[in-house]
């Protein structure tokens, strides 16, 4: 099925979902914006370029890896794992970043912006600036700040300017606000790269875009390794890009199940999660320039979110896979941060991988359902960013003992020096 054909409705909409609805002023650069990107869609050279720098660059094609011990374990199907984590900086957000780095080229923009939460966008997008010879400012909640450090550490020290936002819950949706405003004041000159599929029109269908080159490399790879499709493919959702990217790959085959996973937190009815569509809590309304499903109380007011992993605690869901889950096409699916606690430990132990905490949303859903299924199933993982970048987020996760003793003594030696 062709998700952005919109020859049957209004463009820039996925059945009621999307839009755009910005202020006024910023429509001139939507149009500016939707123009290129369309130009950029239909040069056969564009993605040729994109997809030799991301060769060259960034690492790709990323492989498949077959989890034999994972899948011994649990007994049931074949688990495979699209190795995503293995790009240039650690996740699939270099993806996007690099097509609209070219793309910002072509618009003649020296300036970009980005939110970020778990900080992979702003990595990503901080490396891509720096290549590029972009100026770039990164925002990012004060809460996300705080836990992913290391991060706001790369970032800087790669040129961009990092702002922690105190609005709000601190967290990922108010550095979205605050991008918006820096980008009504600056949008002559200024490009936002935003780090997922939602926002308005045309972000939602070029962030797919961009990524789908993982669903295409994945369906290739697959029908090589194994001489067939897989049977179920899974991805964690926040935004939604790298569940797009890979789902793009098997959209067609309805004999293919996609099952999104998205961040149960405390656990149903605790209001202490950020799953929209698995719970079923969240209605449908307009933020942030488009129209989807977001988490929100009976006055419309977006509600808190929460996660254990900093980059799926988003109150919305991309427009697209609000209209696929009504079409039953995506199947939704939440996983509570003990599972995820427990999952990541399982395939440390098990297979040597470290996935991102966002990430393993992905395998407490895959580990669950593997077992019902006969051995001569197979299903593939997205493994969308790797944990060894985060530790500290990890090691505090997992309640590490030693590690917190370590960083108590580095942080007493320091005192000890300055004193």
């Amino acid at each position: 099925m062709d998700i952005f054909d919109f020859s049957e409705g209004r463009e820039g909409y996925y059945g009621d979902f999307g839009g755009v609805f910005l202020p006024e002023i910023l429509h001139g650069t939507i149009e500016e914006l939707l123009q290129c990107f369309r130009d950029c869609k239909n040069d056969p050279n564009f993605w040729t370029e994109y997809e030799s720098m991301l060769k060259s660059y960034s690492g790709r094609p990323t492989p498949i890896t077959y989890l034999e011990n994972l899948s011994k374990h649990l007994g049931g199907a074949q688990i495979y794992v699209k190795r995503d984590d293995l790009n240039h900086t650690g996740s699939h957000k270099v993806n996007n970043v690099i097509g609209q780095g070219l793309l910002c080229k072509r618009l003649g923009k020296k300036r970009v912006i980005a939110e970020t939460g778990a900080g992979q966008h702003g990595f990503a997008t901080a490396t891509m600036a720096a290549k590029f010879g972009f100026d770039c400012r990164i925002y990012m909640g004060a809460v996300d700040v705080a836990r992913q450090r290391p991060n706001v550490f790369w970032m800087e020290n790669l040129g961009a300017e990092v702002i922690s936002v105190t609005d709000g819950q601190q967290t990922l949706k108010d550095a979205v606000n605050e991008c918006m405003r820096d980008w009504v004041t600056n949008m002559a000159d200024t490009h936002y790269i935003l780090g997922t599929a939602c926002g308005p029109h045309p972000f939602p269908e070029m962030v797919s875009w961009f990524q789908s080159i993982i669903g295409k490399e994945a369906r290739k790879q697959m029908l090589e390794q194994t001489g067939r499709l897989p049977d179920k493919v899974y991805a964690c959702v926040g935004g939604g890009s790298n569940a797009m990217g890979i789902f793009q790959g098997f959209m067609d085959d309805e004999r293919v199940e996609l099952i999104g996973c998205e961040a149960g937190g405390k656990g149903i009815g605790s209001y202490m999660h950020s799953a929209r569509l698995a719970y079923d809590d969240a209605k449908v309304g307009v933020a942030q320039g488009y129209k989807t499903y977001f988490l929100q109380n009976e006055d419309g007011n977006m509600s808190e979110t929460h996660s254990v992993a900093a980059g799926l605690d988003y109150i919305g869901i991309n427009p697209i896979f609000s209209h696929l889950w009504e079409q039953g096409k995506v199947r939704f699916e939440a996983a509570t941060d003990e599972e995820v606690k427990e999952a990541l430990k399982l395939v440390m132990k098990t297979e040597g991988l470290i996935p991102a905490l966002e990430t393993t949303h992905g395998f407490v859903t895959a580990i669950k359902e593997a077992p019902s299924l006969s051995k001569d199933k197979i299903i593939l993982i997205n493994q969308s960013g790797r944990g060894d970048k985060d530790i500290f987020t990890i090691a505090d996760a997992l309640d590490d003992s030693k590690w917190k003793s370590f960083i108590t003594g580095k942080a007493r030696d320091y005192d000890l020096e300055k004193n």
